[in-house]
């Protein structure tokens, strides 16, 4: 079950590998997500001292709940295989890591589905643009 989704990410960016990770959050953060108190689009993620961070997501301060800051760095739960193959094509490629969406599990943990992405230039996004219009205007007629 899908609960956020980062339509910009599509848009200006290439996705080329899809990982999947687990999130370390507050219980506070845990119900406000629950009610889709969240926003992804302006999040990256980012490889700090050999583990992997979530950075600038922002998740609205539960009204019950404790006081804690809406944005700041939370860590990503992957293995250390799948970090080191992360590193590589990042220093590499010079790419970026972006999260795509966050969902549910079967089990009920809340999951980031993230992606190693190379940005487009504007031209390219033009070019998606004048695809798009045209597809509408032959869908019209």
């Amino acid at each position: 079950m899908s609960i956020i989704v980062n339509r910009k990410a599509k848009f200006q960016y290439y996705l080329l590998d899809f990982y999947l990770a687990g999130i370390q959050l507050l219980g506070s953060e845990v119900k406000s997500i629950r009610n889709r108190k969240i926003n992804i689009s302006e999040s990256f993620c980012q490889i700090i001292n050999k583990e992997m961070y979530i950075i600038n997501l922002y998740i609205e301060k539960y009204k019950f709940g404790s006081n804690c800051d809406t944005r700041r760095k939370r860590k990503l739960l992957l293995n250390k295989k799948e970090l080191i193959k992360i590193n590589k094509k990042l220093v590499i490629h010079r790419m970026t890591i972006v999260p795509i969406e966050i969902f549910f599990n079967k089990k009920g943990f809340i999951k980031v589905k993230i992606a190693i992405a190379k940005g487009k230039k504007n031209y390219d996004k033009r070019e998606i643009k004048k695809n798009k219009e045209l597809i509408k205007e032959i869908n019209q007629y």
